[in-house]
Order: structure tokens, then C-alpha cells, then sequence
């Protein structure tokens, strides 16, 4: 299903999505990071209690504001005449890159509300490695979009 009115206004949408992915992304490539310095300090301390601020601020007023961009000038894209082809392969694999980056936001939110009641059981290195996650992912996402082998 495409909305033909949609079609005059595909640039405006990529430009906008374009934009809100790259908000979202500098949030996860982020927010994982703080969360490595984080294990770093005291809980009940007062650098900690500055960290959950700035995870708390980070998350809330830029990574999910632009993640919810992102859905809605994608879908906007999806819906525009002549975007995509649905039977591409390449499309199904962005498609399910963007749901995995999207499921990795939602843990980040599990992680931050762990660290904000004192409770995080995860190793500094378990957050070192999940700061590639968001890597992986968009490095996948940008090939399908650029190269669509």
C-alpha cells in the first residue's frame, strides 16, 4: 500500500529520516558508554547520581524522541510510492536490523532504570561489548540502503 500524495515530499521525508537516525544512533553509540563509566563508580555516590541524569536525559529527551522520528519518517518512506520494493531482499534486512537497533534501545532503557535503583548486575565489560552492538547494526542497515546486495 503506497499514498500517491506522499510522492512529492520523498526527499523532504529521507532528509528528515536521515536526520533522526543520525540522532538516534549518536544516543546508542553513547548511552552504553556512559554506562561503562558508570560501573566504574560507588552506587549512592554523587558522581553517580550526575550519570543518571545524564543517562535519564540522553535516553528521554534525544535517543527516543529520535528513534520515534526515525519510525515515523520511515514509515512515511515506506508508505511513498516507488521507495522500496517489497520483495527485495535487501529491504527485509534493513527492515530487520532497524527492529533488532529498536529491541537494543529498549534494553538500553532496562539497563539505565537498573542502574537508577542502585540494582546493575553487569560487568564494565558487558557494556563495552554491547557499545558495538549499535555498530554492527548500522553498518549492516547502511550497506542494505547504499550497496542492496
Amino acid at each position: 500500500m503506497t499514498i500517491a500524495a506522499l510522492a512529492p515530499f520523498y526527499r523532504w521525508e529521507l532528509a528528515f529520516h536521515v536526520m533522526s537516525v543520525i540522532a538516534w544512533m549518536a544516543a546508542l553509540f553513547y548511552l552504553p558508554r556512559l554506562y561503562v563509566y558508570h560501573c566504574q563508580l560507588a552506587p549512592g555516590s554523587a558522581e553517580s547520581a550526575r550519570f543518571k541524569v545524564m543517562e535519564r536525559r540522553l535516553l528521554k529527551q534525544i535517543a527516543t524522541p529520535a528513534m520515534i522520528s526515525s519510525w515515523t519518517f520511515g514509515i512515511l518512506l515506506i508508505l511513498t510510492p516507488g521507495a522500496i520494493s517489497w520483495s527485495a531482499g535487501w529491504w527485509w534486512t534493513k527492515f530487520i536490523s532497524v527492529i533488532l537497533m529498536s529491541g537494543f534501545h529498549g534494553a538500553l532503557s532496562k539497563w539505565r532504570k537498573n542502574f537508577l535503583n542502585d540494582a546493575n548486575a553487569k560487568p564494565e565489560r558487558f557494556y563495552r561489548i554491547a557499545n558495538e552492538v549499535p555498530t554492527i547494526l548500522m553498518i549492516v542497515i547502511v550497506i542494505m540502503v547504499f550497496v542492496k546486495p
